[in-house]
């Protein structure tokens, strides 16, 4: 019996396992959204708008947060 993989797929899968590919949706402009909002640069008032709009954002924030307490 063999056992064949490919290490990209490894890869891909440990990235995944360890919640780190969440970022890779967000665009440029959504990443620094995210990046300002964590930092307490954007009122919660005003986040609830761009979660609004791009629900993603709040998925990405949520990941963040949880990999940042752990």
């Amino acid at each position: 019996m063999s056992i064949h993989f490919t290490v990209s797929g490894l890869t891909r899968n440990l990235i995944h396992s360890l919640g780190l590919d969440h970022e890779r949706a967000l665009t440029p402009e959504q990443m620094l959204l995210l990046e300002c909002y964590l930092a307490g640069q954007i009122p919660e008032s005003a986040w609830h708008d761009y979660v609004f709009e791009m629900p993603e954002l709040e998925k990405h924030a949520n990941a963040r947060r949880g990999r940042n307490s752990a």
